[in-house]
């Protein structure tokens, strides 16, 4: 699978440890930043991770913060995306299962080191379940292409 991976100062060291898994799972890992433990501002990797799967140039993104919370939120404001935060493994398949999400957010602050694959193997192996939830999702998009700009 070909994943975007993007993250600030605060996740930096995650980030490096989510690549080199992913690597080794064979996926294809398009790294987006940043390269260092330098203070930086978390949208800029958001956006990149968010417009490389809105235009289908990856399958799917992960972003990493401090939190979680203000790289999702920049995240979701490129249209088509579903980024979720995912603290545990049940929040992982949930997000996909359900909500068919597209960009995984973990919070470098809050993920214990021992739950990062197993997450990371429950949000890429999900499949979503369609159904009923494939009618929310499209609620969502739906609501998103006729409201934007507003």
């Amino acid at each position: 699978m070909k994943i975007a991976l993007g993250a600030d100062h605060a996740g930096f060291e995650m980030k490096e440890r989510v690549k080199t898994y992913l690597v080794s799972l064979g996926h294809d890992v398009q790294d987006f930043g940043t390269h260092s433990t330098e203070s930086t501002d978390y949208p800029a990797y958001a956006f990149r991770v968010a417009e490389a799967v809105r235009d289908a140039k990856v399958e799917r993104g992960i972003l990493l913060c401090d939190s979680g919370n203000g790289i999702a939120i920049a995240a979701n404001k490129v249209g088509s995306i579903r980024a979720t935060i995912c603290l545990n493994v049940a929040m992982a398949e949930l997000a996909r299962r359900h909500n068919d999400s597209n960009v995984l957010v973990l919070a470098a602050a809050f993920t214990a080191p021992e739950a990062l694959q197993p997450i990371l193997n429950t949000w890429l192996d999900a499949p979503f379940d369609g159904g009923r939830h494939a009618r929310r999702v499209a609620q969502i998009t739906e609501y998103e292409r006729t409201h934007q700009h507003q």
